[in-house]
């Protein structure tokens, strides 16, 4: 089973929220989720990101891909910068 780490849409019409999750890469979009690893609230001023980086990292060390924009938040937390650095 291949884990993506990867954003669920939440919240009402044109007021998006999303929880950054683990799936199964399988599984759709807003379907289910293995564990959740934190949010991200784009229609705030700043932008709102809550990532749990030990879960994250932990997934990470296991194998798991973030998508193109879960990489991008997770630069900005500082976890992503934490794996590369711990890689070697």
């Amino acid at each position: 089973m291949s884990v993506k780490l990867r954003l669920v849409r939440m919240g009402k019409k044109k007021q998006p929220t999303y929880r950054v999750v683990a799936a199964d890469a399988r599984s759709p979009r807003d379907g289910r989720f293995i564990e959740v690893l934190g949010s991200y609230q784009p229609r705030m001023e700043p932008s709102f990101i809550d990532i749990d980086s030990e879960k994250a990292l932990k997934w990470l060390r296991q194998g798991a891909q973030p998508t193109e924009r879960v990489r991008k938040l997770l630069e900005v937390t500082g976890a992503w910068g934490e794996y590369k650095g711990g890689e070697k």
